[in-house]
């Protein structure tokens, strides 16, 4: 039975939404919200399924407007001092932290978090903020002799212009600053479009920019519950030069071929497939503790959660037994109750979707040790759930779980599990714990991001990104500001003798 106060949990999720939207819910367009009439949809509250607000969904002319409004501020924006968009993103960190706990409780009603997930979320969000408004003051570029010494070289680098950042609903706060934070540093104006579970966070982080002194124009949020729609409509406009997106790799296939008509620029973080290794020298303490991490931090709904769990033979027992020992004193319940460890899922279909996923391997000959089960009463609770005895073809499926299933399975070889591990198309984080053969595990797992003996491995100073069908390009550290910048080169001649 999952733990929730209902009549508590309308109570504050209510005040929320109200405090914070005293402007309007709609599109956020040039500073405002739109005033443009149009159809609106629901956003249901994960933890208890019901509606509690009513937005409006844009249609392809709100959607366009939105694309014309960044551009014109793109002039304005681009040409501010690296030192003023700086005091900008310096100012939206500051505005964020002040606000932390209005934002986790709005994230909590949208997404199901738990509050020390969501507070967690919002420090990291507003991080990016803080990273590159340092990162905003060093600039890149470069000057050299040509190699005859009959010319000066010199490479800019120039913003690349509007942006479209499509965000998922995981992560509302961090993947909406991740990708805008690298973007305003560069001089980039942009149009945010977040998933229609989530997109009251996008909005509260658009208002703050205004207040931090962002001109109109520069941050946009266009909502809609038609994406696909809206999304190719404003692609197709001219303004439209970069697109960068969160979410799986079929929609990332999508996208790539729509922006290949226009020669986009884009950045793609797409599906992850993370496996956690257990080499047999590994400290089953630390092990146990970062696995939990790795699969139960935001009830699994991440990109980089651990998506298989493989275990030396001669640690598999006792591993197992510790681990289903502990997500079984781990309690499911709304998001603001102290006694929840983690929320409900934010869609109901995923929900669904993963149960059906263990009833599968169940029909197959797998076992459930605990959870795999729908939770009565309302809302999209689903239990900590651990299974083993995968066939073989589950226990390497590509197929991403994204949510609070264990799949646990022994192994033998390291060296042949890699190799395995390997054929996967999938190739965005991954998990080793041990000792002696974890320095072949990291040369060898292609994987763009690994964890040695923790369960993280996000943070805004590196990288963020994947290989193979896990994505394109990298967000956060120097790299991410790099996505929003494209080189121009000046080359003038040396005159001799002057």
């Amino acid at each position: 039975m999952s733990v929730i106060d209902i009549h508590s949990h309308r109570e504050r999720r209510d005040a929320t939404v109200a405090a914070t939207f005293k402007r309007g819910l709609s599109s956020y367009i040039g500073g405002e919200f739109s005033r443009a009439r149009s159809t609106s949809f629901s956003i249901v509250d994960p933890a208890t399924g019901e509606a509690f607000a009513e937005i409006e969904s844009a249609d392809e002319n709100i959607a366009v407007e939105a694309v014309r409004c960044a551009e014109e501020a793109g002039h304005i924006w681009r040409n501010r001092s690296p030192r003023e968009r700086s005091d900008v993103l310096k100012r939206a960190f500051e505005i964020m932290i002040e606000r932390r706990t209005d934002l986790a409780d709005l994230i909590t009603s949208e997404n199901g978090k738990c509050t020390a997930e969501a507070l967690q979320e919002v420090d990291y969000a507003g991080e990016y903020f803080r990273w590159y408004a340092e990162e905003a003051v060093r600039f890149p570029s470069s000057s050299s002799l040509s190699p005859k010494g009959d010319a000066h070289m010199v490479v800019q680098y120039q913003p690349v212009g509007v942006s479209l950042l499509i965000t998922p609903w995981n992560v509302p706060a961090a993947m909406v600053t991740r990708k805008l934070a690298p973007a305003l540093a560069a001089g980039c104006t942009v149009v945010i479009k977040p998933a229609a579970q989530t997109p009251l966070t996008a909005l509260a982080i658009a208002e703050i920019l205004r207040e931090a002194g962002a001109p109109s124009g520069t941050v946009n949020v266009v909502v809609t519950a038609s994406s696909a729609l809206i999304v190719r409509a404003m692609m197709a406009e001219r303004a439209v030069r970069k697109i960068s997106f969160t979410g799986s790799t079929q929609v990332g296939r999508t996208l790539l071929s729509q922006a290949s008509s226009r020669v986009l620029r884009c950045s793609m973080e797409l599906g992850g497939n993370a496996p956690v290794i257990v080499l047999d020298d590994a400290d089953l303490t630390s092990a146990i503790e970062g696995s939990l991490i790795a699969k139960m931090r935001n009830g699994g709904m991440s990109c980089v959660a651990a998506n298989r769990i493989f275990v030396a033979r001669k640690l598999y027992q006792e591993f197992v037994e510790t681990y289903v020992m502990r997500v079984s004193s781990m309690k499911s319940g709304g998001g603001f109750e102290s006694l929840s460890d983690f929320g409900p899922l934010t869609d109901g279909r995923e929900r669904d979707r993963i149960h059906g996923e263990v009833v599968n391997w169940v029909s197959k000959g797998a076992k459930v040790l605990s959870g795999g089960y729908l939770p009565e009463g309302n809302g999209n609770f689903y239990p900590a759930t651990t299974v083993i005895d995968l066939s073989e073809e589950d226990q390497f499926s590509d197929d991403e779980i994204f949510g609070p299933v264990a799949a646990i399975s022994p192994f033998d070889d390291s060296h042949e599990l890699v190799e395995r591990l390997n054929q996967s198309e999938s190739g965005l984080a991954g998990y080793v714990f041990g000792e002696r053969d974890v320095s072949y595990v990291t040369d060898n797992l292609q994987v763009g991001m690994l964890g040695i003996n923790r369960g993280l491995v996000s943070d805004v100073s590196i990288p963020f990104g994947g290989i193979k069908q896990s994505g394109l390009g990298r967000e956060g550290g120097p790299q991410g500001l790099l996505e929003y910048l494209q080189p121009k080169v000046l080359s003038s001649p040396i005159l001799k003798g002057a």
